[in-house]
């Protein structure tokens, strides 16, 4: 066997720095089955909530959820689902092994994982689940986390998200004087030109730092959007917000022996370095 002088494979490399550079990365979820299995039990939960038959082209059905709920009866769906989803004990293992090679080279081996997968909803031309322009940082969420984002439709153009490349948010972020007077939103207009338009396609799972300034407009395009997202942080990485920590928000998934040893290690009294 040959000696090596690196420590990180090419491939490794390679995505590390696709994420340094633009911030995000788009990749294959690793288990398609597993992808197929979730958006059909998506799919019964809905027709159960809209108390219809499961079509047999449940990525037409979900495409076209707005044929058959009103923009006013879409968040009473979307928190059924979401509950029920949440309640199984496969949900969010499940999701988490759809990217688990791409979260464990981007964020660690041991890992926490936030405690509900959220869900969005976002029909045409609907108002009410806009999301401005921002950083979730903004909000107390610890830079060192990354949310992977699970498309169960193809999504492109304002049917999927945008987000302006770490570079460019870190200036930004640096000189939010920009938006003093016109607030976020007019920053998307200052910057609409550098902003980046996703286009992730079924089967493919977006991983992205939520450091980046990111958002969503009005979704123009002819078919809905059902996208699942969820935040990784490094089991031993700081949290910046109470709210925001580990035990509450986030729950350790993958916890090595030799760390259960050390958290549980206890110096014996009268120990002296």
């Amino acid at each position: 066997m040959p000696l090596v002088d690196h420590f990180v494979d090419s491939a490794e490399a390679a995505l590390g720095q696709e994420l340094l550079d633009d911030g995000f990365v788009i990749r294959d979820v690793v288990d398609l089955e597993a992808l197929h299995e979730l958006r059909h039990h998506v799919a019964v939960t809905v027709a159960k909530y809209l108390d219809c038959a499961v079509p047999e082209n449940v990525g037409d059905f979900l495409d076209n959820i707005h044929n058959l709920v009103t923009v006013e009866k879409l968040n009473h769906l979307r928190l059924g689902v979401y509950q029920t989803l949440n309640q199984h004990p496969w949900f969010r293992p499940t999701f988490f092994r759809l990217g688990r090679p791409y979260l464990e080279t981007l964020v660690g081996n041991e890992l926490a994982m936030q405690n509900r997968v959220n869900l969005s909803i976002q029909m045409p031309r609907d108002h009410s689940s806009l999301l401005d322009i921002h950083s979730d940082i903004f909000g107390g969420e610890s830079p060192y986390e990354v949310v992977q984002w699970l498309p169960l439709v193809d999504v492109q153009g304002t049917k999927s998200m945008y987000i302006l490349p770490r570079r460019q948010s870190i200036e930004v972020s640096q000189d939010l004087n920009k938006c003093e007077k016109s607030g976020m939103a007019g920053l998307f207009d200052v910057l609409k030109d550098q902003l980046v338009w996703l286009n992730v396609p079924y089967g493919k799972v977006l991983i992205f730092s939520p450091a980046c300034l990111h958002g969503n407009t009005i979704n123009e395009e002819a078919t809905s959007r059902w996208s699942f997202n969820c935040r990784f942080v490094s089991l031993l990485g700081p949290t910046f917000s109470p709210e925001k920590s580990l035990g509450a928000y986030y729950l350790p998934i993958t916890v090595k022996p030799a760390t259960r040893i050390g958290i549980n290690y206890r110096q014996p009294d009268g120990f002296h370095e």
